[in-house]
């Protein structure tokens, strides 16, 4: 799988692949990153990529050339990828639904945004990472494509890691322990520690529930919906 990221400031997205999973899937072949500058496509005598807003308003817009002429290069099989407020909440079917394009590109705002032409011509799809503004474009592409690669053959080092997360069903994640099972008088459930799986199996099951009716009792009601639309 192949990544490309559309960015005036490449240096923030790179250093994130330099350490742990990210890399490791890297140096496995697992996946690809590349970057593409939209200044370096610029018709400006000055590589401009930004201009102010036509019908007035704060701050800059990015201009359509150098974004036009930068998405214009990409192959057909590219699936190109806006982050925006405005757009659809990024969710973990997203996420798992993307690892299997051959070829994602995500591309960065900045300023006060890109220009809706650019958008309405190239986009395959605008996602939001939640209900707030950033300076950029850049930290909601890491955040995708972080969720993406998790679900590539081969990047995480035990697959079944997978099959207990948050959002893989309606309800989140149970507690984690680690060891030592006793630390500075705090422990972990008993039954944790008796070797009968299908009671700790049990118990996670509870503690799943009782974590997403505090946390996100949306997801609690969804889970109830499902379980009696299957009975």
């Amino acid at each position: 799988m192949r990544f490309t990221y559309v960015t005036l400031f490449s240096n923030l997205i790179e250093g994130y692949f330099q350490d742990s999973i990210l890399k490791r899937g890297i140096e496995a072949g697992r996946f690809q990153v590349g970057f593409l500058n939209p200044r370096d496509y610029s018709a400006s005598r000055h590589h401009k990529v930004d201009d102010t807003a036509v019908g007035g308003g704060a701050g800059m817009v990015m201009t359509p050339q150098p974004l036009f002429d930068t998405l214009n290069t990409l192959g057909r099989e590219a699936h190109i990828i806006f982050a925006a407020p405005v757009g659809k909440p990024f969710t973990q079917n997203d996420a798992k639904r993307l690892a299997e394009k051959e070829h994602v590109v995500f591309v960065s705002g900045r300023y006060e945004g890109i220009d809706e032409r650019v958008i309405e011509t190239f986009a395959d799809e605008v996602f939001s990472i939640g209900d707030y503004v950033l300076t950029g474009g850049e930290l909601p592409s890491l955040v995708m494509t972080d969720a993406i690669v998790r679900n590539l053959d081969g990047v995480l080092g035990n697959s079944e890691s997978l099959e207990y997360e948050s959002f893989e069903t309606a309800l989140l994640e149970a507690p984690s322990f680690g060891k030592p099972p006793l630390y500075d008088d705090l422990v972990v459930p008993s039954e944790y520690l008796k070797g009968n799986h299908s009671k700790i199996l049990e118990l996670k099951s509870a503690l799943s529930e009782c974590k997403t009716k505090y946390f996100r009792p949306e997801q609690l009601l969804k889970h109830k919906i499902r379980i009696s639309y299957e009975k």
